[in-house]
């Protein structure tokens, strides 16, 4: 089951995330013909237990490397996005076979940085750090406020220099109504201080609750956003006249390309987050970020830190309680960079 499962994250979990493809045609050149085309559809919708709202076309097959097979195209589409997933074919059509061609010259998860940029965006920790926390955020996303405070309160003050942080916008304005609107300010703010831009991403996940929107005030989560902005600008000592302009003409291409990017890398949720390129979906516990932030620390040649020690079970009836040891600073120093 467990395995089904991975064919069917890797045949449809994307689907609405990619570009549209085109679509093989099933034409009177294929070489299939229409029973086993039929066959081959029904096997795959039954097996990978395939929407009904989703089309599956197969393609022309081609010469395969392995003998007795040849190699057919299936296309999934739906709601104008496709994805292609390659099978084999035996020559008699009898079997089908779903496999996977990995490359092991190329480094998966360095493919995939290669594809996010974070040149000019705000860092929170080491910049120099070789390993590199990159996610995918909704300033109004609950998951994504959990997700934070998981980032922020247990996980930089434990690792430190060893790793910098770096926050991508990908607001799900659909059911979001002030997510973009927040992101923009974010991204006013981070074009002059970075520590402002963390600063007002700490308050919008904290005080997302205070944060309304409604039909009777569409614009009154936009004010107390950009009201909040202005006072954390000020706090930091930004321009404020060039601030309260980029409030007034916003760099929407910012958000746009940041969600452009998320969209190719197929980010269909947020959190989504990035440890050196392997993903990680949804507020993950503290415990399964180490898990990938240790293996990629290990890959580049650092020791991670030592694991937090256990919680302490609570004390029996008459027992005498230790002071608690005084807590960590929930932020380290930021960077601009």
């Amino acid at each position: 089951m467990f395995l089904r499962r991975l064919a069917i994250a890797s045949l449809l979990l994307c689907l609405g995330c990619r570009a549209q493809q085109s679509a093989p045609t099933t034409s009177s050149t294929t070489s299939v013909s229409p029973n086993v085309d039929q066959r081959i559809e029904r096997q795959i919708r039954s097996y990978f237990n395939i929407p009904p709202d989703v089309s599956i076309t197969v393609g022309k097959p081609t010469g395969s490397e392995f003998p007795n097979y040849d190699t057919v195209t299936v296309t999934m589409s739906r709601a104008g996005k496709s994805q292609t997933s390659e099978f084999l074919l035996s020559k008699d059509d009898k079997t089908l076979v779903r496999f996977t061609k990995m490359d092991l010259t190329k480094d998966p998860f360095a493919e995939t940085m290669k594809e996010i940029t974070i040149t000019d965006r705000p860092v929170r920790g080491n910049p120099d750090a070789k390993v590199t926390v990159v996610n995918f955020d909704d300033f109004e996303c609950p998951f994504c406020a959990r997700m934070h405070e998981t980032l922020m309160t247990e996980i930089l003050p434990e690792y430190k220099d060893k790793i910098k942080i770096v926050y991508k916008d990908y607001p799900l304005s659909q059911m979001h109504p002030w997510a973009q609107h927040a992101a923009n300010d974010a991204n006013c703010l981070a074009m002059q201080s970075g520590t402002a831009y963390w600063e007002l991403a700490d308050y919008l996940h904290g005080n997302q609750r205070n944060i309304r929107s409604s039909p009777q005030d569409p614009l009154a989560a936009y004010n107390q956003i950009d009201q909040q902005t202005l006072e954390i600008g000020k706090k930091n000592g930004v321009d404020v006249t060039k601030l309260q302009a980029c409030l007034k003409a916003p760099p929407e291409a910012i958000v746009k390309a940041s969600v452009a990017e998320g969209d190719k890398l197929g980010v269909q949720a947020t959190p989504t987050v990035f440890v050196n390129g392997e993903r990680l979906e949804g507020a993950l516990d503290a415990d399964s970020v180490r898990a990938a932030l240790n293996r990629q620390l290990l890959a580049v040649g650092v020791q991670p830190p030592p694991a937090p020690p256990a919680p302490a079970s609570p004390a029996a009836p008459g027992t005498a309680m230790t002071q608690p040891a005084p807590a960590q600073p929930a932020h380290p120093q930021t960077s601009s960079k």
